[in-house]
């Protein structure tokens, strides 16, 4: 299927690893250019080298802490008139309540609260000037399914989809579809932590924090990031124009509701 997008812009948040390079991987391949961001220049280089040598697309890279307004800032001024956007971040600290500090409550609305809203109202006249936008929010299944121990990322990315749902009512009208992906257990670096962590917190190995991961998902297995970056892709097409507003449960069939 031709997603009808090649040689259109996209800012792709958090891009040099994980799902956020699924994403720019994913895009790329439809033939779209790319910003590229990460927090050093040296990740962010070889990236841009990485990608520009798989797909014959244009590839920028802008190195940039997303959560200061110099950050977004400049990422915003990489291309003035990006199609596309998909917003992520470095996930927050887990814990429960009794273990997350007032620090780490603060970084996370500044990670997925406070970030992906400006980033947002940065492009989105634009946008819909040129009847033409697509946002994609990179959040998390803590979103409609909140467990004690991510109560600081099911916090802020809770509140920062009410946001993006207000706006998409009006924003569909012109062509500018935004929606979220909800992953769960996608096989990237975040879940490599998260076992680790689990492995300490219940005395197991880490091979055996690996295997529950995987056995917590309908699909008994992890999913891979390429299978998040085609959906995050779909999104961002032609086809995708009567998608607006949705959050996309990316989780092997594990979401318990029914809507």
């Amino acid at each position: 299927m031709d997603l009808g997008i090649a040689g259109r812009w996209a800012i792709v948040c958090a891009s040099t690893q994980g799902l956020g390079r699924a994403c720019a991987e994913a895009l790329a391949a439809e033939g779209v250019n790319i910003v590229l961001n990460g927090r050093t220049q040296d990740r962010v280089e070889r990236a841009v080298a990485e990608l520009a040598a798989a797909h014959p697309v244009q590839v920028r890279g802008v190195a940039a802490d997303l959560t200061t307004a110099e950050g977004r800032q400049a990422v915003l001024a990489a291309h003035a008139a990006p199609d596309i956007l998909i917003t992520n971040n470095a996930g927050p600290q887990p814990g429960r309540i009794s273990e997350v500090t007032d620090e780490d409550l603060a970084r996370a609305l500044e990670l997925h609260y406070w970030s992906p809203i400006t980033l947002v109202r940065g492009v989105l006249d634009g946008m819909q000037k040129r009847r033409f936008g697509r946002i994609v929010n990179i959040t998390s299944a803590m979103v409609t399914t909140p467990r004690a121990a991510m109560v600081a990322s099911t916090g802020a990315r809770t509140g920062m989809t009410a946001v993006m749902k207000a706006i998409s009512n009006e924003s569909v009208r012109h062509n500018v579809t935004i929606n979220c992906i909800l992953p769960e257990r996608i096989d990237t670096g975040r879940q490599e932590q998260m076992a680790h962590i689990e492995a300490e917190r219940h005395g197991i190995s880490y091979d055996e924090a690996r295997r529950r991961q995987a056995a917590s998902i309908a699909a008994g297995r992890h999913g891979l990031p390429a299978e998040f970056g085609a959906a995050c892709a779909f999104l961002c097409s032609v086809h995708g124009s009567f998608i607006s507003g949705v959050n996309l449960h990316l989780d092997g069939g594990s979401y318990p509701g029914l809507v």
